[in-house]
């Protein structure tokens, strides 16, 4: 029997409504040598009993019941489990089109200098119409992050690096494991196609994190202050100073604020130009 190619971790807190669709959408793949890993995060919802329906008729999804402790370590967890060559983290009230699979694990195979693979990807739900997040580089992505979580990365890179960050409870912990898991060696593919669905609710966890933003970038920046100071250098080598390292942070911060909004301004001076608002 052939190994497992790709392993797809789903955790599931509060979304048994909608994790049939999360499922269905695997179901549908063009690709069929995958196997879905549903990890209920201790919901108390009926998470299980809709997880093991599903298992009940289709072997290739699994199913690990855990206590709460969020989704970095739920998807930790599924991944310790995961049989596949591959690993794509899909949450449950998300959804991938047919041939997302097939096209993301092909330009792997043909590629062993790539790290990642995602695609475009679209709004549905409260909110309607493309998701424009795109990987310009590593020094972008250390200010912005732009490549979301449902993508396929290789097993043995998420092991090297520990996988996700379980203490980020507070959210952007995908952010945070793809500036480990690159490093700013390594290449990402972005499929031009709108493969996958995000799911825009009106309270979920992803709008909580952006209220605690703030708080998410000097957790970042004081984790990884090495691979920050690589690319926006300030004269500080402070090691042990509390009081140097804090200052230290806001400076990093500061310049990571201007970049991104030189970016921004570009940008729409780029979009204006192209509406013929500018000359």
């Amino acid at each position: 029997m052939a190994h497992t190619a790709i392993s797809v971790i789903i955790p599931c807190y509060k979304q048994a409504e909608y994790l049939p669709e999360a499922l269905d959408s695997l179901m549908a793949q063009t690709f069929g040598n995958w196997e879905a890993i549903v990890v209920n995060d201790g919901s108390p919802d009926n998470t299980e009993e809709v997880a093991l329906a599903y298992a009940a008729r289709e072997p290739r999804i699994k199913y690990l019941s855990l206590e709460n402790g969020g989704v970095a370590r739920a998807r930790n967890r599924g991944i310790d489990m995961a049989q596949g060559e591959y690993i794509l983290p899909l949450d449950a009230d998300d959804t991938i089109a047919p041939t997302y699979l097939e096209k993301a694990k092909a330009a792997l195979d043909n590629d062993p200098t790539l790290k990642v693979v995602y695609c475009r990807a679209r709004f549905f739900g409260e909110k309607n119409g493309p998701w424009e997040v795109h990987y310009k580089d590593f020094k972008s992505l250390l200010a912005v992050n732009a490549i979301f979580v449902s993508a396929l990365f290789r097993k043995t890179d998420a092991r090297a690096i520990g996988g996700f960050d379980e203490a980020m409870t507070f959210g952007h912990e995908d952010w945070d494991f793809f500036i480990r898991l690159l490093d700013g060696e390594n290449r990402v593919c972005q499929i031009p196609e709108i493969l996958f669905n995000y799911r825009i609710k009106n309270l979920s966890r992803n709008t909580e994190a952006v209220k605690r933003l703030s708080d998410t970038q000097y957790y970042l920046i004081a984790k990884n202050r090495a691979i920050y100071q690589a690319y926006y250098p300030l004269p500080f080598d402070a090691i042990e100073d509390k009081s140097a390292l804090e200052k230290e942070n806001q400076e990093l911060r500061a310049e990571i604020f201007k970049y991104r909004e030189r970016r921004k301004n570009r940008w729409y001076k780029k979009l204006g130009r192209a509406l013929g608002w500018r000359k």
